[in-house]
């Protein structure tokens, strides 16, 4: 496992049962010692961008569910530095936010890669220490995150790819029941 900091994956233990993140994989934006924030990358939300905001009729852009906080804000990770500015490197290659305004006529515009953006409405967040006690209660498996993963093709996957990256006795656990007593 690698230590807590912004730019890895937090990989669901297969036996987490809390609903906010069964089998979910959840990139951290940030972490510090006052909190930490992410988004959950494979929870596909049930409604588009266009169905959000009137303003992007006709671009059907998939969003996903960030987690359970804020639930009305949208947030976005990308791979366009240049043409979002204000935007943050998280990781190599991978920025969250910048400009939303310069988002929306980039999407009118057909501008975007919608494999190189992904949208999320609210976020995952832990206060103070949280984060922590739920590693120490392995709650959490670690990895380093890639392109691969954040802008994973199928969202369906991305539980089982981050688990395959750890390799090993890791992959076995694609398999394991949600519920250990079902066996």
């Amino acid at each position: 496992m690698i230590e807590l900091t912004s730019g890895i994956l937090l990989i669901a233990d297969p036996f987490l049962k809390d609903p906010n993140f069964l089998r979910t994989v959840v990139f951290l934006c940030e972490h510090q010692t006052e909190g930490s924030f992410g988004f959950v990358l494979n929870r596909k939300y049930e409604n588009t961008l266009d169905e959000m905001m009137p303003e992007l009729e006709g671009h059907k852009t998939p969003v996903y569910y960030g987690g359970p906080v804020q639930m009305d804000t949208i947030h976005f990770l990308h791979q366009y530095p240049v043409e979002i500015p204000g935007s943050v490197e998280v990781a190599k290659g991978i920025y969250w936010g910048g400009n939303f305004e310069t988002v929306v006529a980039l999407i009118k515009n057909n501008q975007l890669d919608f494999g190189k953006i992904r949208f999320f409405i609210g976020y995952s967040g832990w206060s103070d220490g949280q984060l922590q006690n739920e590693m120490d209660e392995k709650t959490w498996l670690t990895s380093k995150a890639t392109k691969k993963i954040i802008f994973h093709p199928d969202h369906n996957e991305i539980w089982k790819d981050s688990l395959k990256l750890l390799g090993g006795d890791y992959e076995i656990m694609i398999n394991f029941p949600i519920d250990p007593q079902l066996n």
